[in-house]
């Protein structure tokens, strides 16, 4: 397979993703989907991602955020560009809330 048809086979598989996520109202449904793609790591890096764009909604500095959640201020570094390269603030706006 050449480069171009993985890329397009890849987006075609990601926008399938998400349309299984957008349809599914079942939770369960939904958890059991992410547990089938997503080793555990996964599932604690993705959970990490989501803890940092609250810290930083909360307005604490990278270094606390990594010192709290214990991990490396590159983590949180990269978690606080796609917070700004993605306006997490208006996507997730009461995120900062939730933990």
């Amino acid at each position: 397979m050449n480069t171009d048809n993985a890329q397009t086979s890849n987006q075609k598989a990601y926008a399938y993703l998400i349309d299984l996520l957008c349809e599914s109202d079942d939770k369960n449904r939904t958890k059991n989907l992410l547990s089938a793609i997503l080793t555990q790591k996964e599932q604690g890096e993705l959970a990490n991602r989501m803890q940092i764009f609250a810290l930083l909604q909360q307005g604490l500095p990278q270094r606390e955020i990594a010192e709290r959640l214990g991990v490396g201020i590159a983590t949180v570094s990269r978690g606080a560009k796609a917070y700004q390269a993605n306006d997490v603030a208006n996507l997730l706006p009461n995120l900062k809330d939730k933990f």
